[in-house]
């Protein structure tokens, strides 16, 4: 038998270091050097120097300035997509390797929107910590969706389905929102007998309010842009400015009923009815750390 015959690579000709690598993509990624310094941990000078490496390292122009700032170059714009392949077959080892942990000490990364972060989360953390003391929880509290395959959180908790195949998760108990105002704005505007009534109200609203408006009208209530005078993405804010008595919000039921200075608007009125999913990469299913925390969260959320 004939041994077969395997053409080795040339190792010696691969002198790039991967660290500078990394600092190129991420620095395109990012779109400019100080967020690519803010998102690796480091001084923006140190980064610099890092792709200035790589570019003597590769006898290539990878960025030009223009202005104050920086484009990446054509033979920039050509590696990065093979740099790219690299960081995507490292973020697939570093997730593999993580799912076969059996060690319960470490950290789990938890994204979870502004609300839950602030209001739910808390009292179950603390819970948790007192239960499993080794495992140490790192909360993403944001309302963008985090992307698991980049490793943006382990574990995340969203309002809508996961599509991806490489993502497992857990459908949780839906939650009911209603809106709320305090009694001093319902007072200053009149009676809300009605859901007619409404369409005279300040509502305090989010910058992108087409959902909500959407969703409003599922229950009934018709609303424009003209109700809604002050706008924030931040929910916690948003719910401060319901509690300050400046309009009309909504909040998850479960939150607003141990708040004592707001009260529903219109007791009859059908809630806004709101999905919840617990969502983590499936490489990580057999990580015993993460599978506690996932454990943990389907059994007080689901």
């Amino acid at each position: 038998m004939h041994k077969r015959m395997v053409k080795k690579m040339n190792w010696n000709s691969i002198k790039f270091d991967w660290n500078r690598a990394r600092a190129f993509f991420v620095a395109v990624e990012e779109g400019s050097l100080s967020a690519a310094a803010r998102a690796l941990n480091m001084n923006q000078s140190t980064l610099g120097r890092q792709v200035s490496a790589l570019e003597k390292e590769l006898s290539v122009s990878l960025f030009e300035r223009v202005g104050r700032g920086f484009e990446i170059t054509p033979s920039g714009l050509e590696l990065y997509e093979h740099v790219k392949a690299m960081g995507e077959a490292a973020n697939r080892l570093s997730l593999t390797a993580s799912g076969r942990s059996q060690s319960i000490e470490g950290s789990v990364s938890i994204s979870a929107t502004n609300t839950m972060s602030a209001y739910i989360l808390p009292s179950l953390i603390s819970k948790l910590s007192q239960k499993e003391p080794g495992i140490q929880i790192e909360l993403v509290s944001t309302n963008e969706v985090s992307d698991l395959r980049k490793r943006e959180a382990d574990i995340a908790i969203r309002n809508v389905e996961p599509t991806h195949p490489e993502l497992f998760f857990k459908k949780l108990r839906k939650t009911n929102a209603y809106l709320y105002a305090t009694p001093g704005y319902l007072n200053k505007i009149g009676q809300i007998r009605k859901i007619s009534d409404l369409k005279n109200a300040d509502f305090i609203g989010f910058t992108s309010n087409h959902k909500y408006i959407e969703g409003l009208k599922t229950i009934g209530v018709d609303l424009t842009s003209k109700n809604f005078h002050i706008l924030s993405d931040d929910h916690i804010f948003h719910w401060e400015m319901v509690k300050h008595g400046a309009g009309i919000g909504v909040m998850l039921e479960e939150v607003a009923t141990k708040e004592k200075s707001v009260r529903k608007v219109l007791e009859k009125l059908p809630p806004l009815k709101v999905d919840n999913w617990l969502v983590a990469h499936s490489e990580l299913k057999k990580n015993r750390r993460i599978r506690i925390v996932f454990d943990f969260l389907v059994e007080a959320l689901g």
